[in-house]
């Protein structure tokens, strides 16, 4: 069980002394820290730190927006903390999610995360009415994939390395769009599909 340490500002100009002191307090064995934005997850740094954290392991964080910005990012974060059983302690907010109040903590979090979404998708169906009425709506555009890509997360998914919920994640998919195209993916390569193994 080790204790891991992220440390991110956003640019390169910032210093990130007080975040180091926080990680000294907790006494952590490691640091990732990087000089990166936090709009969005493809950041080296936080994919490393993802990668090699494992269960019974602990990671601190000054506070919970180093790790991600959105509630979205954020919560995919969490998940994939959660999934490897990893210990989340955020210095900012006093959150450890090892403790019946840092989980509550996180169940507000997902609430209100969906009552965005959810939010979000009335606003979406409201303005497709609005649309289909003027006669402007036209359907929803096919996501563009980046295949390389793909392929590369499909070989370490396959071999894994990592897990499904990664690979959704850095290709930036939901759940069904990820099947979608890794049935696409398999079948434009001649593939043996997964259907029986736990693809998250």
């Amino acid at each position: 069980m080790s204790k891991i340490g992220y440390i991110r500002v956003s640019t390169e100009h910032q210093e990130t002394a007080r975040q180091q002191e926080i990680m000294c307090s907790y006494q952590v064995d490691r640091i990732f820290s990087e000089k990166l934005s936090g709009a969005n997850t493809d950041r080296p740094q936080l994919r490393a730190m993802l990668d090699y954290v494992c269960e019974g392991d602990t990671l601190y964080v000054e506070s919970i927006s180093r790790l991600g910005r959105s509630t979205k990012d954020l919560l995919n974060i969490i998940d994939t903390l959660t999934e490897k059983g990893v210990t989340l302690v955020s210095h900012k907010e006093n959150i450890d999610t090892d403790s019946p109040a840092g989980k509550f903590m996180l169940t507000v979090f997902a609430a209100l995360s969906q009552l965005e979404r959810e939010q979000l998708k009335q606003r979406q169906r409201e303005g497709i009415e609005i649309a289909k009425a003027q006669g402007k709506y036209t359907g929803r555009k096919p996501i563009e994939i980046d295949w390389e890509k793909f392929g590369k997360l499909y070989t370490d998914w396959k071999s894994k390395n990592i897990t499904g919920r990664d690979f959704m994640r850095r290709m930036d998919l939901s759940v069904n769009t990820f099947y979608r195209r890794l049935h696409e993916y398999e079948s434009r390569n001649n593939l043996v599909p997964f259907a029986n193994l736990d693809r998250t």
